[in-house]
């Protein structure tokens, strides 16, 4: 398999950050204002980018899939429970994406939305056709584009006009909000093993990918929220309509969009190869992109907020056991094809994320659940051997 090396990482992830529904959740914190909602940002990005780091790192040091690295703690059935759940995640982040690109282009170009899904689905499937490894000068090119297209709407969202005063109405606690900053990187959490094991340099590409990756999903938080402070508009397209950016707008948000669906189904069809060695990934990353093309097209997916705290809730405490088996631990990997132990000590943290969910603590619910789960783990281990069936 041909290698890829850091700064081909620190572009996919680049892509990654440079997204339409991170935008979108950063005008969610406009009601804290902006000096308390860019501390919540940040707050959340260290936390869920932390998390990220060590998921990678597990993946590139031992050059397994995301998915692969979550067997060692687990065994075979429980690592195939989650690649199972770590798809259909994945279909669904497809079918979201779709489906938010395809809304906000219509508000610039109105054709009708299932013609815009079309056109971003099919453009995934090329990048998909093409293959991570080959992208080559297309990923250079399209993120120079978006990036100097992403500083023109910094500058029509930040110096054309003055801070407006927060919008008024019920908004998220300060908690809460950083739990949604931790959201997008823990969402991400279970693929970037996929990426980092192909690098020439893992640990590296996995620091360069992580960093790149917080950075500007940071930048695309400030830019939701600085949009709805400064210029009351909650809608990223009708920011760009108004500020006269046409074409310009809707290649940001084209392939904005392509860039970021193309990580999920391209995980997608690694994570299947998990579950069975007769899946080929290319073919079940096609097939994800066409279902999720057709999902965005049929249902209506406005508020993913649900969506985004079950996937903290099943991936936190996954990842938390991850985390204390390999670093703190040392164990060598679930030789049985369940691990019990771990199993239960992953349900007793999904539980505690739902019970968390009710409290409003000031670093989310993410940070308190991970370290309830690694300690629940840590006893389990030291008081009893891990049985496994």
């Amino acid at each position: 398999m041909k290698k890829t090396s850091t700064f081909q990482n620190a572009l996919i992830w680049f892509g990654a950050g440079v997204s339409l529904a991170e935008i979108l959740t950063g005008t969610a914190f406009a009601p804290l204002g902006m000096g308390k909602g860019l501390l919540a940002i940040l707050i959340g990005h260290v936390i869920g980018c932390g998390m990220m780091l060590l998921a990678g790192l597990i993946g590139g040091r031992t050059g397994r899939s995301a998915m692969e690295t979550v067997k060692m703690s687990f065994g075979q059935k429980g690592g195939l429970l989650f690649a199972l759940l770590n798809v259909l995640q994945l279909v669904g982040w497809t079918a979201i994406m779709i489906y938010d690109g395809a809304l906000a282009i219509g508000g610039i170009f109105d054709v009708g939305r299932w013609v815009w899904c079309l056109v971003i689905g099919a453009l995934i499937l090329l990048w998909i056709v093409v293959g991570i490894t080959d992208l080559g000068w297309i990923n250079k090119i399209t993120m120079a584009a978006l990036f100097v297209l992403t500083l023109v709407l910094c500058k029509v969202i930040f110096f054309s006009g003055s801070a407006m005063a927060a919008p008024s109405g019920e908004g998220l606690t300060f908690g809460a909000a950083v739990e949604l900053a931790v959201a997008m990187p823990l969402s991400w959490l279970p693929l970037i093993s996929d990426y980092t094991r192909q690098a020439q340099k893992p640990v590296r590409a996995t620091a360069a990918s992580v960093v790149t990756y917080g950075l500007v999903s940071c930048w695309m938080y400030v830019i939701g929220m600085g949009a709805a402070i400064f210029t009351g508009e909650y809608d990223i397209a009708v920011i760009m309509v108004k500020a006269g950016l046409g074409i310009a707008a809707l290649i940001i948000l084209v392939f904005s969009t392509v860039t970021t669906t193309f990580l999920d189904a391209w995980s997608a069809g690694i994570s299947a190869e998990s579950l069975s060695a007769k899946l080929n990934g290319k073919k079940t990353a096609i097939a994800v992109t066409v279902i999720g093309t057709a999902a965005a097209i049929l249902f209506p997916m406005d508020d993913i907020t649900g969506f985004l705290y079950l996937i903290g809730s099943v991936f936190a405490p996954m990842i938390a056991i991850q985390i204390t088996d390999f670093f703190l631990l040392k164990r060598g990997g679930a030789s049985g094809k369940l691990d019990v132990c771990n199993a239960v000590v992953w349900v007793l943290g999904f539980v505690l994320y739902r019970v968390l969910m009710t409290v409003d603590i000031p670093v989310g619910n993410t940070l308190p659940d991970m370290a309830g789960t690694m300690l629940l783990c840590l006893i389990a281990h030291k008081a009893k051997p891990t049985k496994q069936m």
